[in-house]
Parts: structure tokens; sequence; C-alpha cells
């Protein structure tokens, strides 16, 4: 996965004819193919990206108005290329379009055919082509959605008046909508009245239920997209995920009794139980972005920028709310007393680094639960590991996972066991821990160094409550709470697997690695506080690279690559800052641009000995 916050430049790439659409099939066009053919006289944006990444979410999300306000023009097709073995299946990538409200035409890419044809290195992906069938631009990562509507606008212009440009609706149809008590559930809790209150994401709202899990109490919230404060009826929520009850020596100080992450809002909710009251208490709305200079826009947490919170528990060892910020792979705390927010762990790097919080890599926390011991469990799901938070001083530990590439359903000793992109953690009574496994279908579980498999059949789950006698588990692609026993557990053995994407074939020995930065449409490098570049290397194994890892300014470098590692992956994150290119502008806006690759190579000798990566297409 790479993370890009980045004006894209509107500057042309050379003409070249677009590849065709190939894949296994097609969503949202009503069972019909779609081909390059019948786009012809649209301008079109594929949108190569895969459902387990935030990073992709967010440009689902940056795409939405811009889709409306043109759809008669444009046709966004998401061409989904998965990385998980789950994701490869139909079934599932048909409720991942559900789930995140694609309201565009859905290139089932699981071979990663298209994906290859236009050389997308990384998720996400944008390709823009225009009316005639030509590429004209491509760049990676998210944050693109101004400079994306800017050559939108330019296409348009230019095509209606060469007569290329044909309005009207495109080849989108609406799937047959769903009705249900819930709707991909998130997380739950049980409340002090025996109830349970799930995060209902795809209604938009919080549901209670009674306790059989089942009966619906009442909805808080109107089921509407939005940032609404306000009584159950008018509130809005956009996709929650994470709820928390808030310690009861607080409730009467604070004005509410759970705070909820809410996701796409990028910000946290107050709820009162009582009348079903909710009000924002961290976060503007809009989403922190890497390197910007306005994630902070007054004091406190109403005034600091998020980005997508994912789960929220308290911690009395750190006296705060501790809050997994999948969004830019980091913990930040909130103190509610204080109204306050601080980012404890994470350096915004995507991957698996254990130490001291702030030198920590993340990718994508999603669940939190606390030990009794004080210790903070979580599911680190894009590097399909369970890790944990020592809170003094904060330090981040391992228990199990490789890193990005690696995941499968192996139980055993935790060295060898591997999840798929788990979701969810509880901590339970004996003091195991269990994992929502979610792409695996399973109910985990961790103790004494070893991992054990206690469910499975289930339909990504997502989170648990704990009762005396068993678990309840959110089971969101099924809609619905179940109940399972907390059994022993049995080993599985369902093998292991790496990221399949294409290789590239390199050279052994020196090679010239290259990262190619234009700032964007006038903008000028920003050298004014130091350095505006900076290239961190590393490899997946190690002994892959003789020379030419860590971190130095340039954005070129001689790596050396060792002919006895047959192949692997490089890791490549690139920064550069930039700032706006205009005399009459007295405070210019700086942007860092901030990207992350994986590159799986095989070493070939006589293949090319030069790697070249675009900061931004």
């Amino acid at each position: 996965m790479l993370t890009e916050h980045v004006t894209a430049p509107t500057a042309r790439l050379p003409r070249v004819r677009a590849s065709e659409l190939v894949g296994r099939g097609w969503l949202n066009t009503g069972g019909r193919d779609v081909t390059l053919a019948d786009l012809r006289g649209k301008i079109v944006v594929l949108d190569f990206w895969t459902f387990c990444c935030i990073n992709c979410l967010h440009v689902l999300d940056e795409l939405r108005e811009l889709e409306e306000a043109h759809r008669d023009v444009l046709v966004i097709v998401g061409v989904h290329s998965p990385k998980f073995v789950h994701e490869a299946d139909p079934v599932a990538l048909a409720a991942a379009v559900e789930r995140y409200g694609v309201h565009h035409p859905v290139l089932d890419d699981p071979d990663l055919v298209t994906w290859s044809a236009y050389t997308a290195r990384a998720w996400p992906t944008l390709v823009v082509i225009d009316p005639e069938g030509y590429v004209v631009a491509q760049m990676a990562g998210e944050g693109h959605r101004r400079n994306v509507e800017i050559l939108v606008d330019e296409l348009v212009a230019e095509h209606e008046a060469k007569g290329t440009l044909h309005r009207g609706s495109g080849p989108y149809v609406p799937p047959e909508p769903t009705s249900g008590t819930l709707r991909f559930p998130a997380k739950a809790i049980a409340l002090p009245n025996g109830n349970l209150l799930v995060a209902d994401a795809g209604h938009h709202s919080l549901a209670e239920l009674a306790a059989d899990a089942e009966t619906l109490v009442r909805r808080i919230g109107s089921g509407e997209r939005g940032l609404v404060d306000g009584g159950p009826g008018e509130a809005r929520f956009n996709e929650p995920n994470g709820l928390c009850l808030v310690p009861d020596e607080l409730r009467g100080a604070l004005g509410y009794d759970v705070l909820v992450a809410d996701t796409v809002n990028h910000a946290l909710r107050g709820v009162r139980l009582s009348d079903g009251m909710v009000t924002t208490v961290a976060g503007t709305g809009e989403q922190y972005m890497v390197g910007a200079a306005d994630n902070v826009v007054s004091d406190g947490a109403r005034g600091q920028k998020l980005s997508s919170p994912w789960d929220v528990v308290w911690s009395q060892d750190l006296a705060a709310f501790l809050v997994a910020m999948a969004g830019n792979h980091t913990l930040w705390t909130f103190d509610a007393v204080a109204g306050t927010t601080t980012h404890v762990a994470g350096t915004m790097n995507e991957g698996l680094l254990d130490g001291p919080g702030p030198d920590a890599w993340f990718a994508q926390p999603s669940g939190l639960a606390v030990a009794p011991d004080g210790r903070i469990w979580f599911a680190d799901s894009e590097t399909s590991s369970l890790r944990w938070v020592e809170p003094s001083p904060l330090t981040i530990r391992t228990a199990v996972g490789e890193g990005l590439f690696d995941f499968g359903h192996r139980d055993g000793p935790a060295s060898e066991a591997r999840f798929q992109h788990p979701l969810g953690v509880a901590v339970l009574p004996d003091g195991s821990v269990a994992v929502a496994d979610t792409y695996n279908g399973a109910v985990r579980r961790y103790a004494d160094g070893e991992v054990t498999t206690i469910a499975s059949g289930l339909a990504e789950p997502s989170g648990f409550v704990v009762l005396p006698d068993g678990l309840l588990v959110v089971e969101s692609a099924a809609h619905r709470v179940t109940r399972i026993p907390i059994a022993a557990g049995e080993h599985v053995d369902g093998g292991t697997h790496r990221t399949q994407r294409p290789v590239t074939d390199i050279a052994p020995g020196e090679v010239a690695l290259d990262v190619v930065f234009t700032p964007a449409t006038g903008q000028k490098y920003d050298d004014r506080y130091g350095p505006s570049t900076r290239l961190q290397v590393s490899s997946t194994p190690p002994e892959l690279l003789l020379d030419g890892a860590g971190d130095d300014v340039p954005l070129t470098r001689t790596l050396r690559l060792n002919p006895a590692v047959a192949e692997g992956v490089l890791h490549v994150t690139a920064h550069a800052a930039s700032c706006d290119d205009d005399p009459a502008i007295e405070y210019p806006a700086c942007h860092l641009n901030a990207q992350d690759w994986g590159v799986p190579v095989r070493l070939v000798p006589g293949a090319a000995a030069v790697l070249s990566l675009p900061l931004h297409g």
C-alpha cells in the first residue's frame, strides 16, 4: 500500500492508447461487460483499488462529489486488483462494493491483468483517459481530487470544442437495495442495562439491540451519511466503527456515556444514552493529510484533523482514550477532560516495526482491547498481525505477524502462525486474546505464545463482546451479531501466502534507483527549512540489499543487490516538500509529498539495472 498526500499536476502524459479493460467480470453494470469502445466520448478515470486498503477507501470518498457533479461526461471505473486471497473472492468483492457505497462500474481483476497493462505499482492508482481513448494522466495515492477535477474541466472544454465529447448517462446500473436490522456492522459493546450497542456502519448509525442480539430497541442516527450533531433522529454518522464506554467517574463531567470512532467523518463523537444526543468531541470532519499546513485549525481536539479513527478504548494507565488511527497508521490519545488529542505512536510510514512509540511503524491499526494488566492489544490489519502497547514507557511489541506481504491461516507457535487482515481483538476471562481474523472468516486465540482456531466459517468477523459464558462476534458481511462458545480451540493449517503482484525483473549487482518528483503545477521545491527531499530504502529479506539501505536526502541512490537472493521486496519511502510558486502570495501553501512503495523484484542477469518510481504522475 502507499500513502501520498499531494496535489497532482495537470500536465499531460504523451498520448498513448489506453489498454483494454480485461478481468473476470463486472459489477454495477446490470450484468454486461464494458469495453473502452463503450466509453468513447467520455472522460474515464480508472481507480485501481483493493478493499482492504484505507488509502483506497479515502479515494472512494474523494471521488464521490466529483462523480455526482460530472456524471454526464465522466465515468469512473473501479479496477479491483486484490492484495489478499479473500479479496479475490467475487462474493467478498460484491459485498465490499455494497459496503462502501461504490456507485460506478467495477472491473473484477483478480489476476491483475489490467493492473499490469497500466503498469500500476501501488494501491491506489488513478489513470485518466480522454474521450478519444488516450491516457493523459496517471497518479498514485490519495489527495488528488482537486487536480482530477481541474483536469476533467480542461478535458470537457477541449473535447466539447472538438466535438469528441458525448454527454449522457454512463454504464452504471445500481444494484437492488437490501434491507435488514443491521448492515455491515463493525463493532459492538455491552451497555450497563444489559443491551448491546452496535456500530451499524452500513446504516451510518448506532443500533441498540436487546440482550438477544437481534431485537432492535432504538436507533441513534438518521441513517444518512453526514456529520451532524443532535438528537437520535437528526444526528448523522459516516461509517462508524469503534465504540467505548466512558468510565463511570467521567460521564457526569463530560455529558456523554459512549465514545464513537466515526471513521469516514474523521471524528470522535460522544453519545448520551439517556436521550441519544450526539456531540462531536474531536476532529474537524476533514482528513489529516501528512505534511499539510492546516492539520490543526484551532486549539483543542475540535480543531485537530484526524484520519479514519477505527477503534477506541479507555486506558487507565494513559489516563486517556487510545485511538487506532488507521488512516495514517498511528495511535493517538484523546484526553476528554482537557479536550486535547495527542499523536503518541507511529511514524506514519506503513509497515511493521516495534520499539518506542514515536519510532514504531503500523499498517492500519484497526481493533483495540485493554488487558487487566494495562497492556493494550491491537490488530494491525495490513500486516496481518497481533501487537500490543506497553503503556509506560509507551512501547510497541509484536506477538504474531511478519509484515505487509505475509499472511495465511496457520495455527501453532506464534513465530509460525499467520492471520489474514484481522480487524478486532478482545481479552478473554483467562487472559488469552481473541482475534477477529476477518479475511479468514475465523476467530483465533493467542495464549502462551501459541495460536489456535476456536471458530471458522464466519462472514468477515470484525469485533467482539466478551460475556461470562461465551463470545458475541460481530459478523459484518452476514449483517448480524453471532454467539459462539469460548472453546479450547484446534490447530488449523490453511497454509501461508505472500501478496501476489507482478514482479519486476531487475539485474543483480548495482542498480540505479530514481524517484522522479515534479512539483505540482504552480509549485516549487521548498528548501527554506532544510533539505526538501528524503529517501528511505530497505528490503525483505534484509540480505537482498548489500548496499544502499537506509535514510538519506537525495531522491536517487545506487543499490547493490545480492545475486545470491533470487527474489524479494524493495521497500521505498520518498518525501518531497513543495510550496506555491507565486511571489504575489504572502503566505504560500506548502505540501509534503509522501509515498511508500513495496516493489516485488526478481534478480535476473541481463535485466534492467534501473528502477524508476514516479512520486506522482
